[in-house]
């Protein structure tokens, strides 16, 4: 299991610092939640945001767009370190051409899906992406309850991609529920509010064990 604690939980007055005791604690991962206020109501932070804190962290740099049309930015977050980048299927009419940009550039492709959208509708493209993250909350806002309804998603994804294909959920995963989620066949974990507290190191390494 991935543990990969989502930036937009951080306090951004010492987020190197925050960033840096989540990888010693033992994350591997790091999610980076970006907003344009368009796809979903909120707005975070651009890729200028992060390629600051890329050179004082070897995380892997997870990035999960929650913008309209991602191709036109694709580049820009390939640029600025991302490692993974992950659109939304119901934010682009060209989801495969989506993938190839991002391959283009040497990154892993994610394809993420919304609570609402039928788990079916990224079957297609499985074979071609690297990771499919399941949205268990409404995109655009932290702390929100995980959604039960996105289980069988969860399952059925985990049948047909095989026991290694990367899995992600976001979206209300804490120290109860996170054994659960793994059971069903996810392997990478986001968790925002569960992680950034105000003991990281203590949260990030009860998450972990929790998963084992």
């Amino acid at each position: 299991m991935i543990l990969s604690p989502s930036m937009l939980s951080a306090d951004f007055a010492v987020l190197k610092e925050q960033v840096k005791e989540a990888e010693q604690a033992g994350a591997k991962w790091l999610h980076i939640d970006v907003m344009d206020g368009i796809f979903v109501p909120n707005l975070s932070f651009g890729a200028c945001v992060y390629k600051c804190i890329r050179k004082h962290s070897n995380l892997f740099f997870d990035v999960h767009l929650m913008i309209t049309k991602p191709e036109r930015y694709i580049k820009d977050f390939a640029d600025a370190g991302a490692d993974m980048i992950t659109f939304h299927i119901e934010a682009t009419e060209n989801p495969s051409e989506c993938i190839d940009l991002i391959h283009s550039f040497g990154k892993k492709a994610g394809i993420a899906i919304n609570p609402e959208t039928p788990v079916e509708a990224v079957f297609e493209y499985r074979d071609k992406a690297d990771m499919i993250l399941v949205m268990s909350v409404h995109p655009g806002y932290g702390g929100q309850k995980y959604i039960e309804e996105v289980n069988e998603k969860i399952a059925t994804l985990r049948k047909i991609c095989g026991k290694d294909y990367l899995i992600e959920v976001d979206g209300g995963v804490n120290a109860k529920n996170i054994k659960s989620v793994v059971e069903l066949g996810a392997n990478v974990i986001v968790a925002g509010s569960a992680a950034f507290t105000e003991n990281i190191t203590a949260s990030v390494k009860e998450l972990i064990k929790l998963a084992e």
